[in-house]
């Protein structure tokens, strides 16, 4: 049996009694060393979506966007004009064989360049903002389309990082669109070409480099085995690939999610979305922090000045405003 981890997802959220609109919560808040910055509250700056997801900041423009993947649209959010469609359809037009059709993760990469993990295309493709024109980049791998890419990040040479597990195939793993052999994490070299850098992973997800770029982290947004790890990336590979932290202890009743997006601070730190908002994770696995958002968590990034946190958590797009700074601001 394929376990839908959205089902579980929106069912566990239905135990959680807290309005939309209340203001979410946040623990360890009053702690000298809390990331948030003093007197920071969670608020909701817009709401009613399937599952939130993708955030990425634009800070050549000011504008957030965002993907409502069941919805099969994109959003931007700017502090003039606050939430405005941004693409309708994300993905794409036909939803045969597709359970979400949409794009899900997204990657400013500079220069009115947007990265998207498109599920519909099956694809990782280049958008430009100002045209709307797509770009194929990655759609295969040894002949065999992907499943539905899920999350990227971009290196600084131009190497791109992306997930690639089943969610958006009607039936997951046992629908009769899959082609590929595991559930991958790949990298996209600037020659174009593909390699698949991990297959062992049962729902890769989230995934992020550290400041320097020695380190890759990926989630697994797994029921069983929901983890974050890490990896040094090298010319020929992953090395060093190990558990870095065991998401399943935060997960409960009142804290429903997994290990999925995250975002990187300037000094190091790991800010995985999931159980119940967002845990911030030392680079030495150790938890310094969680944010509560009354919900899961499926993503998050740093944008406006570099501090400020946008959360999208299931319905809703939030923000609270830290003492960290975005790796990409620094």
């Amino acid at each position: 049996m394929i376990f839908d981890r959205r089902t579980f997802l929106l069912a566990s959220a239905a135990s959680v009694a807290a309005c939309s609109r209340e203001t979410p919560s946040t623990e360890a808040a009053a702690s000298p060393k809390s990331i948030l910055a003093a007197g920071a509250e969670l608020e909701v700056l817009a709401e009613g979506y399937g599952w939130s997801e993708g955030p990425t900041w634009d800070y050549d423009r000011g504008a957030l966007y965002f993907t409502d993947v069941p919805g099969n649209t994109a959003y931007q959010w700017t502090r003039a004009s606050g939430v405005e469609v941004f693409l309708q359809p994300s993905g794409t037009d036909s939803a045969e064989g597709f359970r979400e059709p949409g794009a899900n993760g997204l990657c400013y990469e500079g220069e009115g360049k947007l990265l998207v993990c498109n599920h519909g295309l099956r694809r990782v493709e280049r958008l430009d903002i100002a045209t709307g024109e797509r770009t194929p980049l990655a759609s295969s791998y040894n002949g065999e389309p992907f499943n539905s890419p899920n999350d990227i990040c971009k290196a600084a040479d131009g190497t791109i990082y992306f997930t690639d597990p089943p969610y958006g195939l009607q039936g997951q793993d046992d629908s009769p669109m899959k082609r590929q052999d595991s559930n991958g994490v790949y990298r996209l070299k600037t020659d174009g070409t593909v390699e698949r850098l991990l297959s062992d992973m049962v729902r890769p997800n989230g995934i992020a480099l550290s400041p320097d770029e020695s380190t890759l982290y990926i989630t697994q947004s797994d029921r069983v085995q929901p983890i974050l790890r890490r990896a040094t990336p090298t010319a020929a590979g992953l090395d060093d690939v190990r558990t870095l932290m065991d998401i399943s202890p935060y997960m409960g009743e009142d804290t429903p999610g997994y290990a999925d997006g995250m975002a990187i601070a300037a000094s190091g730190e790991v800010l995985v979305a999931g159980p119940g908002g967002v845990l911030v994770i030392s680079p030495e696995g150790e938890l310094v922090e969680r944010i509560m958002t009354d919900s899961a968590a499926a993503n998050c990034c740093f944008g406006e000045d570099g501090t400020t946190l946008f959360i999208t958590a299931h319905k809703r797009l939030l923000r609270v405003r830290t003492t960290l700074t975005g790796a990409k601001f620094a």
